[in-house]
């Protein structure tokens, strides 16, 4: 199986032209190979004349909210200014506690969320959030080699995640593509098999009846399976299909399958409805007699 990149890139604006960093500019190109993983994401506030992306990132009709919660006040002070010139409302908190209360003051279209938050860290915040205010999208920020906090950030109902230290540019880029996720689909109306159904254009889904907890990428690979039941299909596949991307970790895939398994599953250690297909990938088959292989 092809292997997957170490950094996430966007499909988007190229590396920034060769040559020196004017003082005080905001690198938005992306990181060189052996850039340092740790400190400050960026080396300072984003110059008046800074890129917009907004050309490329065209704003929703209703502008969508979006909660930056970051402690470092340069990065949340960068990040805010790209995402208001995009033409997104943007709400900052430095800390847990103020996240969750801003978050239920005026409830988010997304969450920029940082995993090293003093006192109440970024997975604490995200399952709290996702109790107290319902599925909103979240994208995880994590310093670059933390692979076991990206995934346990998946875990926990993170729909993307960006490595520090990043390009503002490609933040947006992710913004925004999570957010068109969000949109209900019109060209398609209420699905259903083996006792699952969808309705896309409330975002709702059911098992027998009962309403399924599911995050954003979570209905989305659903609804996906739903559409193209009894055929196999490789993560690139997934990931080009329900997130957007051409190349990524693929490790998200497999924790969102995961996830999705252990809620439409009977029994998610033998899945019967979501089976893997060694060597391949995963097929969704409504009309399985047995349970699947159990996962290694």
């Amino acid at each position: 199986m092809q292997q997957s990149h170490e950094r996430l890139e966007p499909a988007g604006p190229g590396p920034a032209p060769a040559g020196p960093t004017p003082a005080g500019a905001v690198p938005t190109g992306p990181v060189p190979a052996g850039a340092a993983s740790t400190g400050p994401a960026f080396t300072g506030p984003a110059p008046a004349g800074a890129p917009s992306t907004a050309a490329s990132t065209p704003a929703p009709a209703r502008p969508a909210r979006i909660l930056v919660v970051d402690d470092d006040p340069t990065v949340a002070e960068v990040v805010t200014g790209y995402l208001d010139r995009a033409g997104y409302v943007v709400d900052r908190a430095g800390d847990g506690p103020a996240a969750l209360a801003r978050a239920a003051g005026h409830r988010p279209d997304l969450v920029v969320l940082d995993l090293m938050l003093p006192g109440m860290d970024g997975l604490e915040v995200c399952r709290r959030m996702r109790a107290d205010s319902g599925p909103v999208p979240v994208i995880m920020l994590t310093a670059r080699g933390d692979e076991d906090d990206r995934i346990l950030g998946l875990e926990v109902g993170a729909d993307d995640y960006v490595t520090k230290p990043f390009s503002p540019r490609e933040l947006v880029l992710r913004v925004e593509s999570v957010l068109r996720r969000t949109r209900p689909r019109a060209d398609t109306g209420p699905l259903g098999a083996a006792g699952l159904t969808i309705d896309p254009a409330a975002r709702r889904a059911t098992k027998n009846g009962t309403e399924l907890a599911l995050t954003l990428r979570e209905f989305d690979l659903l609804a996906f399976f739903l559409r193209h039941p009894g055929r196999a299909y490789g993560r690139e596949d997934l990931m080009r299909e329900v997130w957007g991307w051409d190349f990524g970790d693929l490790s998200t895939v497999t924790v969102h399958v995961r996830r999705l398994r252990g809620k439409v599953e009977d029994d998610p250690g033998r899945p019967r409805l979501i089976q893997t297909v060694w060597g391949v990938g995963y097929r969704f088959d409504p009309s399985a007699a047995g349970p699947a292989e159990q996962e290694a």
